[in-house]
């Protein structure tokens, strides 16, 4: 694609980063056979290539986004699908991220989407006050009816049934490696994820000490900026995004870490790039190294010797979080896991395909997003599984709002096929087979 920044333009890293994106484009629409907006909407503006025309005239110009953009660009995902797709190598992210901040920075939204997107940001990345919200959508989700806008229902509709307590496993400490010391990691505990579901951790250290790690819950580290990194909200993301990089450098210059482990794809698509986030900023150096060792817990778990499992007789669909297939490449990994456990896998159809959770998608675009969720369980459920796997709390989230099958996080059950507990989402509220017990 020719493109005709000038030379003052493209003194703005940003710029000059979009310019290298669009020159790889072919305008060939391979993109547009992955893209899950497309398929549901069938404008061409809602797909990839017609973004990245829009995306373009914008930049070249200089203009402040108007709104046609601004509801195009908030239409996508964010799936990544057409990275995997494009045969031409187009960092769709990049160009979409920087985009956003763009229209953060040039347009103004009407005032009550101003009031949501200010609200999200200042919720959802802090533990204690996500946990108070839910507990007030929990209470309003009987009167969601009286909401007059769809993005307040999805938001009463979020909150799971049981809000878990506190999992003190997520305090900053060590907990040490069984038998002998294979790996010295740090894990990622994470924002949302603490308040919504702490079996994930609690399953992660357990696997991982019995598999030989030192586990790591590093002193100040939190969200991973993503959230608003979506928003375009770039000096937030960076704020949070700082204090992890902060925090997981003064681990690596102590005692050192193999590994920064993430059991959130979402977060590990960002960690994983954050040396370019910060290229030009004063922590470029340490972003490089932090996410040089960010691995998905996939990614460490095939490192480490997980025992060879009996066949179990369950059935598992497997969910490919899009963050994961798409935005860090991992495909098989988890499935190979879940097999070597003794588990037997299974996929549902158009795997590649988005279930419409996506961050903030499902609350901000949720009409969207819920054809997509309903696409997608009805794609899993077509496999008639046991337990459907995810790497992904948004996902897990989303699809169960929609399913009766059990879906819990794959690291639960490879947790449990190697000792563990059942994972609790197995049974009916309130009749937890095991109690999670505190670790340490």
């Amino acid at each position: 694609m020719q493109t005709t920044f000038t030379p003052e333009q493209l003194k703005d890293p940003a710029i000059q980063r979009s310019n290298e994106v669009l020159r790889t484009c072919v305008h060939c629409g391979f993109c547009t056979a992955t893209c899950p907006t497309y398929q549901v909407l069938g404008d061409e503006l809602d797909s990839p290539r017609g973004r990245i025309y829009l995306i373009k005239d914008m930049l070249e110009k200089g203009r402040p986004a108007d709104e046609k953009t601004v509801r195009h660009i908030d239409r996508c995902l964010s799936c990544l699908a057409c990275m995997t797709t494009c045969p031409s190598g187009v960092h769709y992210m990049h160009l979409v991220d920087h985009a956003r901040e763009y229209i953060e920075e040039t347009y103004k939204r009407p005032l009550f989407e101003r009031m949501l997107r200010w609200t999200l940001a200042r919720i959802l990345p802090y533990p204690t006050r996500f946990r108070i919200a839910l507990l007030g959508a929990k209470i309003g989700r009987p009167f969601a009816f009286l909401m007059p806008d769809a993005r307040l229902k999805a938001m009463l509709a979020m909150a799971p049934k049981t809000i878990p307590p506190v999992s003190r496993n997520d305090d900053p400490q060590v907990f040490p490696a069984e038998g002998e010391r294979k790996m010295r990691v740090a894990l990622m505990t994470g924002c949302a994820q603490r308040a919504l579901n702490t079996d994930i951790n609690d399953a992660t250290i357990r696997l991982l000490t019995r598999l030989g790690c030192d586990v790591v819950i590093a002193e100040g580290q939190g969200c991973c900026g993503a959230l608003t990194h979506h928003m375009g909200k770039t000096a937030e993301s960076h704020a949070t995004a700082a204090r992890n990089i902060g925090a997981w450098t003064r681990e690596m210059k102590a005692e050192g870490l193999d590994a920064i482990v993430i059991n959130t794809s979402g977060c590990g698509t960002t960690v994983k790039d954050y040396g370019h986030m910060f290229r030009t900023e004063s922590l470029a150096e340490e972003a490089k190294a932090v996410a040089a060792i960010a691995m998905d817990v996939s990614e460490v778990l095939m490192k480490l010797d997980l025992p060879e499992g009996e066949a179990k007789g369950l059935k598992i669909a497997y969910h490919a979080a899009c963050s994961l297939q798409h935005g860090q490449q991992i495909k098989t990994y988890p499935k190979d896991l879940l097999k070597r456990a003794g588990f037997k896998v299974v996929e549902p159809a158009d795997s590649h395909l988005c279930c419409g959770s996506a961050g903030t998608y499902n609350l901000m675009q949720p009409e969207i997003s819920g054809q997509l969720k309903a696409r997608k369980v009805e794609t899993l459920e077509a496999t008639r599984p046991d337990i459907i796997a995810a790497g992904n709390i948004g996902c897990m989230m989303q699809i169960g709002s929609g399913t009766e099958v059990p879906i819990v996080h794959t690291v639960e059950l490879l947790d449990w096929a190697t000792g563990g507990p059942r994972p609790p989402a197995l049974d009916a509220p309130g009749k937890r087979e095991v109690p999670v017990p505190v670790l340490r």
